[in-house]
């Protein structure tokens, strides 16, 4: 079977939620900046899933673009199930890249592969992303068995914590939620 029979289709967000929160690592797409969200489809069924937002830290996109930093946005999660055929996840890639290029003025893309997962950026490389370095080690909350962004905890909406984050930064206080640290990520950059 060859991948290249599948359709991508820019989806809402709602439509591809679940199957984040089943096939992805991070298991969760909650403090994600969401701009554009994307299904793989066999037919009718999804196969795949992708999100692209801004980046997690503001300041980052001037180091990826110093002169348009407003024109970065982040591949935020990609996953597919696990029985699909060799190069779908870079076909995906290169599917919704074509798409941000053709209807957005984005004009550099960038992703992380996290080395605590054992991720290397194969999927980045094979898909001409450059990789440009390795982030420092940080720490993340595990809460529930998922694995949460320490800015999680200061998620603010009109002056207050989200209702979410107080939940974390409840549980960490309990001591049901805790740190852990991790290594890092590759992080890899895409010229639009």
């Amino acid at each position: 079977m060859s991948c290249k029979k599948f359709k991508v289709t820019l989806v809402d967000r709602v439509d591809v939620k679940g199957f984040i929160e089943k096939w992805h690592y991070s298991q969760s797409i909650n403090g994600l900046k969401v701009s554009y969200c994307f299904g793989l489809f066999d037919d009718d069924k999804l196969i795949g899933a992708m999100i692209y937002g801004g980046p997690a830290m503001n300041n980052q996109a001037a180091k990826y673009n110093k002169y348009n930093p407003d024109k970065v946005m982040e591949l935020r999660r990609l996953c597919c199930i696990d029985d699909t055929p060799k190069n779908t996840e870079s076909y995906f890639i290169g599917k919704t890249l074509k798409w941000l290029q053709k209807y957005t003025d984005i004009e550099t893309v960038i992703s992380y592969a996290d080395i605590t997962q054992g991720h290397e950026g194969t999927i980045y490389k094979a898909s001409n992303f450059k990789h440009v370095g390795i982030s420092p080690p940080g720490k993340v909350i595990i809460h529930n068995g998922r694995q949460y962004h320490d800015k999680t905890i200061r998620t603010k909406y009109k002056g207050k914590l989200k209702p979410f984050a107080k939940k974390v930064k409840d549980a960490l206080d309990e001591g049901s939620a805790y740190y852990t640290k991790t290594k890092g990520k590759h992080i890899y950059v895409y010229e639009l």
